[in-house]
């Protein structure tokens, strides 16, 4: 075996191919040399490797330079570098599918997490929800008037005088009964009457002759005040809580004033009482009495704005019912006492 085959042989390869035109013996290498290598301590055995199929021939003299040093005990083969993290996706391989595919996620280097820093409260901070927005809303200018022109005309009329205030009323516009009307009723009377009779609305022979109960109850209602010793035309003031007729009802009758409708007149009966003075009031009918005092009540002194008011039946009601006159005279009676501040 030549010098070539026991490096090989030593080494733990062996001879894996033969020359068809073997290289001649070197003379140069002592074979002693080339047995002391091979007495060395054999290295940690290695995987061999794989079959040299083109191998250039070996020169002599860098071989024995090699087998001449020393050789440096081997080292252990490093541990192969981890993947990039990028490139690692075994756990997504590993992981099982979802019913639906998840979307592609960018992976980017991991920070360290910071609060965040506080938003200055000008800057966009998200406050409390606001309703700022709805008072700004614009009112629609058609509510306007509807608001303020009721108590600018309220204020009007509690400046009025006497011709003002009859004017007033002969053209007012302040419900829809001045679209059914034939005219606007004013009160009848001395304005400075001490007296004050109270009716709910005008009648049919009111509106026609523009008088303030008039016709058969008109004339029941002079009767009544002369019984007590009341001149219907100078002692007492007659007027009614609302100046012009209600429509119709079904049935023929009068029908009642509205609430809205009672409000619009409202100012008109104040304005009177405050100008005519009246020291003692009379409701005619249960209407009327409520109209005033939010409740009434027969039989007894009630009072309104400190003025004595007596409520009692309407002429038009007794004239239906002349069984309750006994009542009403009554009532004149209690009326007249109280005017005399005996009641």
């Amino acid at each position: 075996m030549n010098r070539n085959e026991v490096f090989l042989q030593e080494m733990g390869v062996g001879v894996q191919w033969r020359l068809r035109n073997p290289v001649a013996s070197m003379d140069d290498v002592d074979a002693p040399e080339v047995e002391a290598f091979a007495a060395e301590p054999e290295p940690a055995p290695h995987a061999a490797p794989p079959p040299v199929f083109a191998p250039a021939p070996i020169e002599v003299a860098p071989v024995a330079a090699v087998a001449a040093q020393p050789q440096p005990p081997a080292a252990s083969p490093a541990p192969a570098a981890p993947p990039a993290a990028d490139a690692d996706n075994a756990w997504f391989d590993n992981t099982p599918l979802p019913a639906t595919p998840p979307p592609t996620v960018t992976k980017s280097p991991a920070k360290p997490v910071q609060p965040a820093p506080p938003r200055p409260q000008g800057a966009g901070a998200e406050e409390p929800e606001s309703t700022a927005w709805f008072d700004d809303v614009p009112v629609p200018e058609a509510s306007v008037p509807a608001v303020h022109a009721p108590q600018a005309a309220g204020q009007q009329i509690a400046d009025m005088d006497w011709p003002a205030l009859q004017a007033a009323v002969a053209t007012c516009t302040r419900c829809d009964l001045c679209h059914s009307r034939q005219a606007a009723v004013p009160g009848r009377g001395d304005p400075r009457a001490q007296w004050l009779v109270l009716g709910t609305a005008p009648g049919a022979a009111d509106e026609q002759e523009v008088r303030a109960i008039t016709g058969e109850p008109g004339q029941l209602l002079d009767n009544m005040l002369k019984a007590i010793s009341v001149a219907p035309e100078e002692d007492a003031y007659v007027t009614t809580l609302v100046k012009c007729r209600p429509p119709v009802a079904e049935d023929g009758s009068d029908s009642l004033p509205t609430a809205e409708q009672l409000a619009a007149c409202r100012p008109y009966l104040q304005r009177e009482l405050e100008l005519a003075g009246s020291r003692m009031i009379v409701t005619l009918g249960h209407t009327a009495g409520k109209g005033l005092l939010g409740a009434a009540a027969r039989g007894k002194v009630l009072r309104y704005d400190g003025i004595p008011t007596i409520a009692t039946y309407h002429p038009a009601d007794l004239l239906r019912k002349p069984a309750d006159k006994a009542k009403a005279w009554s009532d004149l009676c209690l009326a007249k006492a109280a005017h005399a501040g005996r009641a």
